[in-house]
């Protein structure tokens, strides 16, 4: 197990991550990758803490996963489902908290439709004095940190499996295709692989990628971007630099996947969208869904990620989904469970 200090309580956000911290949970995830390889796949490193899953919204992979990492580590588990529960009655979010608080839960790992929320419980652990870590699994439209860290983890074990780290991305062209606009596993995946010395390069419809989207990235409100820039034939194509981080926005799909060494496309969320933002899906598929003859502008070696639950035929073409040459979709399911036990581990070891 790496040896480096972790001494993050919570993991609500990637924004503030640092170089050394997403080495130490790139280091840890390896190392349980090994245990997950082996016949006995149970370690009793969190044996006698509780961690309790709170999803307040529908999760196939998330919950999975860290259910089954949980079970990994030898933890109890907790398992919250709103619709089953008294919140039906009126009980309110720090209240439920509370309760599995009073239960003896150590960890919690929130899901809710809203941002913020498990900041809001993350604030209330702090202010009673206790010492329950609390692990963001998906807020709002704003950040996914554990998908993003198992992106993160698929590509640099690929890169070079026993020692992934993140300098393997320097330089690397990485595009991000899709609904960024309601995506948090886009402004997760924005501060960790521009973190790494990547470029980035997000692509959508203009509905879906409004042009001031990178102030996303912005210093403590410290304005170091550049100003839009329009080419000949009438594109936008803004770049942003901050701390050494580069980010593209691009209005069409071509000029993302030019020379990418990576494809990341993402789930058109129409639960999310409260007007008409797209003329059609089959338009959408026609100008940004990704098909094998549209990766043939990318890298020779290029390799395609989806954060899941995939729309067939909408943002990936089926063929493309489960062609082993290209996709890492399956990975990335399987490299959850190992970094979400990295997270789980870290959190909770400096516990007694």
């Amino acid at each position: 197990m790496p040896t480096a200090t972790w001494n993050r309580h919570h993991v609500l956000s990637l924004a503030d991550f640092t170089a050394a911290e997403y080495d130490v949970v790139l280091q840890t995830a390896a190392s349980f990758q090994e245990v997950l390889s082996r016949r006995t796949k149970k370690v009793p490193t969190l044996q006698g803490q509780v961690v309790a899953n709170l999803f307040f919204e529908p999760s196939t992979r998330t919950r999975s996963s860290f259910e089954l990492a949980a079970k990994r580590l030898s933890a109890d588990t907790l398992n919250f489902a709103s619709a089953s529960s008294s919140m039906t009655k009126g009980e309110t979010i720090l209240d439920t908290a509370k309760t599995y608080l009073a239960m003896g839960t150590d960890i919690m790992v929130v899901r809710h439709r809203e941002a913020g929320v498990p900041d809001a419980i993350a604030q209330e652990m702090e202010r009673l004095g206790v010492r329950v870590g609390v692990l963001n699994a998906g807020d709002g439209q704003h950040e996914h940190p554990s998908q993003a860290l198992l992106d993160l983890f698929t590509i640099c074990t690929l890169l070079e499996p026993n020692n992934p780290h993140i300098e393997l991305l320097k330089d690397k062209k990485i595009a991000i295709v899709g609904d960024i606009l309601h995506s948090r596993v886009a402004r997760s995946n924005i501060w960790s692989l521009t973190a790494t010395g990547a470029e980035v390069h997000l692509a959508a419809p203009p509905t879906l990628l409004p042009k001031l989207f990178a102030d996303y990235v912005s210093d403590d409100g410290v304005e170091t971007f550049r100003r839009n820039v329009c080419t000949e034939d009438g594109k936008i194509e803004k770049e942003s630099k901050i701390q050494n981080r580069k980010l593209f926005l691009h209005w069409e799909l071509e000029p993302a996947l030019q020379d990418a060494d990576f494809v990341m496309t993402l789930r058109l969320q129409k639960e999310r969208m409260t007007a008409h933002l797209l003329p059609s899906l089959r338009e959408y598929h026609q100008r940004f869904g990704i098909t094998r003859s549209q990766l043939q502008l990318c890298k020779p070696n290029v390799k395609v990620l989806h954060p899941g639950p995939v729309n067939r035929g909408v943002e990936i073409s089926s063929e493309l989904m489960d062609d082993p040459e290209f996709s890492l979709i399956q990975t990335q399911v399987t490299s959850g469970v190992a970094v979400r036990m990295a997270l789980l581990y870290l959190m909770g070891s400096g516990k007694v």
